[in-house]
């Protein structure tokens, strides 16, 4: 077998998941082949760490201990004064109330036509200066 083969094979071969036939072409390419024995025998050693960190040490009364402390556990209530619970959601109306009532006096248009008029006066023959510059009108004529 080529070497590439024996390292796709190696993990199912340290596991002994092969077939028997499998397994002792591995065995036989393993003793001949040094470079592959050196890396086989690098997965047994990964292999066996990876097995050790995958079965922690358990303490036996762990769960014991915390089914005791979760049943002995009391929920505590925040003591709230009637007063306060009665007067936040009041407060919150109100302020609710304000809110609204700025938000549509600051959307209304304004009521006074004749500051309207005014300011249109005002800014009309700056927008219309062909009545303040007779050479344009005629020029265009």
């Amino acid at each position: 077998m080529k070497c590439k083969a024996i390292h796709k094979k190696l993990i199912f071969f340290l596991e002994n998941d092969l077939p028997e036939n499998e397994m002792e072409e591995i065995k036989l390419h393993l003793a001949g082949c040094h470079e592959c024995a050196d890396f086989a025998e690098y997965m047994r050693k990964t292999l066996k760490v990876l097995n050790q960190e995958r079965k922690p040490d358990v303490n036996p009364f762990f769960y014991t201990r915390v089914k005791a402390r979760l049943e002995n556990q009391t929920i505590k209530e925040i003591a709230t004064p009637l007063w306060a619970r009665i007067l936040q959601p009041a407060v919150f109306t109100l302020l609710l109330l304000a809110g609204v009532y700025a938000g549509i006096k600051i959307g209304q248009p304004a009521n006074n036509i004749q500051e309207t008029y005014y300011a249109e006066q005002e800014i009309f023959p700056y927008l219309y200066e062909m009545a303040a510059e007779p050479i344009e009108t005629f020029l265009m004529e």
